[in-house]
């Protein structure tokens, strides 16, 4: 051990006050990364091979004129540049990650071993059926897992995202409704819905009409009851809702919904948080998208691939899209084409293939590993966790709707216990990535007034969870105590401060352009 009496092992606040900028701009071990066009030069190659005779050109005019200006880097400068930049990244692997979205819980490393098996990790979506009978049995043990746990009879596999999973139970009912020769026109979407839902039902042609949320952040059944006609053709409903809490009259507004005709779609995004506990299907449900990726751990983060199932009722079963796995004498095979006599009354096919298979491997992988008894005990513990966190905040923050609920796996506070400090909720998330936190979801959702959605999930220990707490509750006390400069300058230790996140996000800049090029441009 090394000896630490008589000097300090991390910097002090007069350490940083004094600080001098380094000649290189790296801090310490913190090195600066330029792109990777900035570190290599397109006049260098790190490999070494003869040039190829030139093969005949049958792209026309539209083969390249001019070099694709590839940097050239040997490779040690290449792998140094990705870890190096893999070192900016903050993941769930360093540290609690309460964003409330995919990739926000522990990924266990057996799901990652079981989806680089040779049989899985290396077949392609092309290899005849008879080559792929493992993975196609897994796609149908996969489905009748999430039959089980959802009490639904069907299930589309092949959706590849938790909106997309949406889109195509949407188009589920409006081919149902079709089919029946009951064109319909509007979407019923509670305030406390999940964004995608009211853009899903725009995007296929619906007029949405919004049902707002009764006072304790819950749908009133009487709200939707006022709503439904015969021109209704479903509701979109999340459960738990996005103020992290289960809709007591669900049963009530599934029943008022069918006696008009319509379809009952539940966002079924929050699963995790009644896994094992509660089957939609005993609720009503008739159509439900289920994130692979959330629920079942595997890893979304930064745009990776997702999987979004889409189970359906007996009424909408008969809709499913292609393809579909079918198990008979001959053994699994897929249902690609409408000719085919199982394909029903399929609407058609929303992907090229039958779905993401690495996520499948991952999702069956956990489930096997933990069990009925363990997919209950991880919904349960991340209820519990939400419930531990809300418990030892309630006194420093702020609890909307004023109700003594438990709420389901995340809790939900807004912005009154900074009114008067000049802390705002962003202020408030900047500060806490400078205390090595990844901020919690603000401003979601839209009915409340600075949200701050926390979601521990069930994989984080009473003790990342004390150190999270007491953090918050230190800088609460830093927000009343007029500490102001700690939230508006925040964060400081960062590769970069803060950004302006309006033109970011409305004037993003996504790909490099060389500085002669630019310059060119600007001229």
């Amino acid at each position: 051990m090394m000896n630490r009496e008589g000097r300090a092992t991390a910097p002090t606040a007069q350490d940083s006050e004094g600080a001098v900028a380094t000649f290189t701009g790296n801090r310490g071990l913190d090195i600066e990364e330029p792109l990777i066009f900035e570190v290599g030069s397109t006049e260098v190659t790190g490999v070494d091979i003869d040039l190829p005779e030139a093969p005949e050109n049958r792209l026309g005019t539209l083969a390249r004129e001019q070099g694709i200006g590839l940097p050239g880097l040997s490779e040690p400068e290449a792998m140094r540049h990705y870890v190096r930049l893999s070192r900016k990244n903050y993941a769930i692997d360093l540290g609690i990650y309460p964003l409330g979205s995919c990739t926000m819980k522990h990924n266990p490393r057996l799901n990652e071993k079981a989806v680089r098996l040779a049989g899985f990790g290396d077949i392609h979506p092309l290899q005849p059926e008879s080559t792929v009978q493992g993975a196609l049995e897994l796609i149908d043990t996969l489905a009748h897992w999430l039959k089980t746990l959802t009490g639904l009879p069907a299930v589309a596999m092949s959706p590849k995202a938790g909106a997309h999973g949406e889109l195509c139970g949407m188009m589920a009912i409006r081919a149902a409704l079709e089919a029946r020769g009951e064109p319909r026109s509007i979407v019923l979407v509670p305030e406390s819905a999940h964004g995608t839902n009211p853009a899903t039902a725009a995007y296929l042609g619906y007029k949405v009409v919004s049902v707002p949320a009764r006072e304790d952040g819950t749908v009133d059944p009487e709200a939707v009851k006022e709503r439904l006609s015969e021109d209704v053709a479903a509701i979109m409903l999340t459960n738990p809702n996005t103020c992290g809490l289960f809709e007591p009259d669900v049963r009530e507004i599934a029943e008022a919904v069918h006696e008009v005709g319509a379809y009952f779609y539940c966002d079924g995004a929050n699963f995790n948080a009644i896994m094992g506990r509660t089957r939609p299907g005993d609720l009503g449900v008739d159509a439900m998208h289920i994130n692979l990726h959330k629920t079942f751990s595997t890893p979304h983060g930064g745009g990776g691939p997702g999987a979004g199932p889409v189970v359906l009722s007996e009424a909408l079963a008969p809709f499913a899209p292609l393809p579909f796995v079918v198990h008979d004498e001959d053994g699994f095979r897929l249902v690609e084409s409408l000719d085919d006599d199982a394909a029903g009354e399929a609407f058609g096919r929303m992907t090229a293939f039958h779905g993401q298979m690495g996520m499948f491997v991952r999702a069956l992988a956990y489930m096997m590993s933990h069990g009925a008894d363990g997919l209950r005990q991880a919904a349960e513990d991340a209820v519990l966790n939400a419930n531990y966190v809300r418990a030892c905040l309630k006194d420093t923050f702020s609890l909307p709707y004023n109700h003594d609920r438990p709420c389901m796996h995340e809790v939900l506070f807004d912005d009154s216990f900074l009114k008067g400090t000049g802390v705002s909720t962003l202020d408030f998330a900047k500060a806490m990535i400078d205390e090595g936190f990844h901020p919690m979801t603000v401003y979601f959702p839209l009915v409340v007034h600075g949200a701050m959605l926390i979601e521990p999930t069930e994989s984080e220990s009473k003790a990342s969870l004390d150190q999270f707490v007491a953090t918050l509750r230190r800088l609460a006390d830093a927000a009343r105590d007029g500490n102001t400069e700690r939230f508006t300058g925040a964060p400081r230790y960062t590769p970069v401060g803060r950004l302006d996140e309006t033109r970011a996000a409305r004037h993003p800049i996504l790909r490099w352009t060389p500085e002669q090029n630019a310059s060119q441009a600007a001229e």
